[in-house]
């Protein structure tokens, strides 16, 4: 695998109400938060055994005791998901980044094997359409193929891709993964790590409701 100057992670502060909402049909507004602090607990440590000369954490919302050390913490602009990822990413120093979001906490360092020395871009397919990653080896490159796309639709993946394929870039294609967003997805991926934070979370929370 080859060092990357930035790892980037982007997720929403874990507060009741605002995270997750989603699996509410299932739980609790405040077990979906404590299931979203845990994705974001086991990404970040995921991302952390990823090597980088950077590692950042772009929040939307307040950081606390929850963020590992050794994570630069940013905030998130304003906008839409495009925007906003756009500029995390054209902000960084130079140099190849890759930027994951939280919603697959069953990542793995083994998938976020981007080659910057054979490809300008990678990214990772989410199963439901979406993407779970995105990188590049010239993060001023982001901008560019990002702002526009078309989010949250089941073709926001593609619709990405054929950008990045139209501005001539080499696009190395990541494993795909499936997103946490409904009760059945959760139950899917925490099935998947069982010695996880977010399995544990998972399985308290439905325990809970039954």
């Amino acid at each position: 695998m080859s060092a990357l100057a930035s790892v980037v992670v982007i997720a929403k502060e874990p507060v009741a109400g605002r995270v997750k909402t989603r699996l509410t049909v299932a739980i609790s507004p405040e077990q979906a938060a404590a299931v979203a602090a845990a994705a974001i607990g086991d990404t970040l440590d995921a991302m952390s055994r990823v090597p980088a000369d950077r590692h950042v954490l772009a929040l939307d919302g307040d950081a606390g005791d929850w963020v590992p050390a050794g994570w630069d913490v940013v905030s998130q602009p304003e906008g839409g998901l495009d925007h906003r990822l756009a500029t995390v990413l054209g902000g960084l120093p130079t140099g190849p980044c890759l930027l994951v979001g939280m919603d697959t906490p069953q990542v793995t360092p083994s998938v976020c094997g981007f080659d910057p020395n054979s490809y300008d871009a990678c990214l990772g397919m989410a199963t439901d359409g979406g993407y779970w990653a995105i990188g590049f080896a010239d993060p001023a490159n982001a901008p560019e193929v990002i702002e526009g796309v078309p989010m949250s639709t089941d073709h926001t993946g593609a619709d990405q891709l054929a950008r990045m394929l139209d501005a001539g870039l080499r696009v190395q294609e990541l494993p795909p993964l499936l997103d946490v967003d409904t009760p059945q997805d959760a139950a899917q991926v925490a099935s998947l790590v069982p010695g996880s934070a977010f399995a544990r979370a998972w399985t308290s929370a439905v325990g809970a409701t039954v």
